[in-house]
């Protein structure tokens, strides 16, 4: 069983058959492999054909599901339950509804015109981007099941947690009048939301296609860019800067390093998929485990576009506690990652 997941891991999630074709390829054309510059052309070739070939299946897969739960489908499920299960179901939700950045927010706000409590819509924010799972499965060829399992239940514990805080401060007050809730509202509308005049619950399997087509060009448009930046500076960590440099900045011996990995991605104008051949690079220069989740989450939830687009619907304490509590939380998983691993 475990030969059968090792094939599964290295072969079909790290897409390894396809590093040594890339390699073989390289090879025959004359170039040496063993040098700076045939590694870090062999690493950005093969590590960009495998985010794209993952991306465009699971973003299908994925968006194919979300045609069954638009965002004023989310809404009427999220309105029905309050407390502690209402933002556990806001953060499971969140991991089963993977909007993208841009949607997040406009989708954050048609919670708050319907009235949703507070911290649900707060723990349905952080889980989305936070626990994507097309990401989760590419990372799952890069760390391992058991890495990224308890990756999933950390990330949906800081959501919980997140809104739970954030709930019982009593911050309504802090949310611009333009998002509060109004007399009528209609449901908030995206392209997920149905083809057409249509209601979610009618489109016809082809209808679901095309709707999952259209959002993997539209997720490839704007996640590409990052794709590119991030694999290539993973080729320039990986072949070009000495793992001694590395090591003294984020490595074990710097009881900062977790911080530091924390800080420098919340900074970073990054697309997830941009973070994972960083990781990889990283990955292979020793760099803990918890240090490289720590600046992918914190590149994930404290993203500067999204930070921008909150900051035009929340107040400032609200906005600053936010930031807070999604500092504290990936730190402090960052080090029981380290710790663990």
């Amino acid at each position: 069983m475990s030969s059968v997941w090792d094939f599964v891991q290295v072969q079909i999630l790290g897409m390894r058959w396809l590093n040594d074709l890339v390699g073989s390829l390289l090879t025959a054309l004359g170039v040496d492999l063993g040098t700076q510059l045939g590694g870090s052309l062999q690493f950005f070739i093969y590590d960009l054909i495998k985010i794209v070939v993952l991306l465009v299946a699971l973003i299908f897969v994925i968006s194919y599901v979300q045609t069954f739960y638009p965002p004023e489908r989310t809404k009427q499920i999220l309105s029905t339950f309050k407390g502690i299960k209402g933002n556990t179901v806001g953060a499971l939700l969140g991991t089963v509804t993977p909007f993208c950045s841009c949607s997040s927010i406009p989708i954050f706000i048609g919670f708050t015109k319907a009235g949703l409590p507070l911290g649900v819509t707060f723990s349905f924010l952080i889980s989305s981007p936070l626990v994507d799972f097309a990401a989760l499965t590419i990372l799952m060829g890069v760390f391992g099941i058991e890495v990224t399992l308890l990756y999933v239940i950390v990330g949906i514990l800081i959501a919980i947690v997140g809104g739970i805080v954030i709930e019982r401060m009593r911050l309504e007050n802090q949310i611009k009048e333009f998002a509060r809730p109004t007399i009528a509202e209609d449901c908030c509308s995206c392209s997920c939301a149905g083809n057409g005049s249509k209601q979610w619950y009618e489109l016809t399997r082809r209808e679901r296609s095309v709707e999952s087509w259209t959002q993997v060009k539209n997720t490839l448009r704007q996640v590409l860019p990052y794709a590119v930046v991030g694999v290539l500076i993973g080729a320039l960590i990986h072949n070009w800067i000495p793992t001694e440099i590395i090591q003294g900045v984020l490595g074990d011996n710097n009881p900062f390093s977790v911080i530091i990995a924390t800080l420098t991605g919340a900074l970073v104008y990054a697309d997830i998929f941009g973070t994972i051949p960083i990781a990889e690079a990283l990955y292979a220069k020793g760099i803990e485990v918890g240090t490289i989740l720590a600046f992918m989450m914190g590149v994930t939830i404290m993203s500067i576009p999204s930070i921008v687009l909150l900051k035009t619907v929340v107040k400032n304490k609200l906005l600053v506690i936010f930031i807070g509590i999604c500092l504290s939380g990936v730190m402090l998983t960052g080090y029981l990652f380290n710790l663990i691993f």
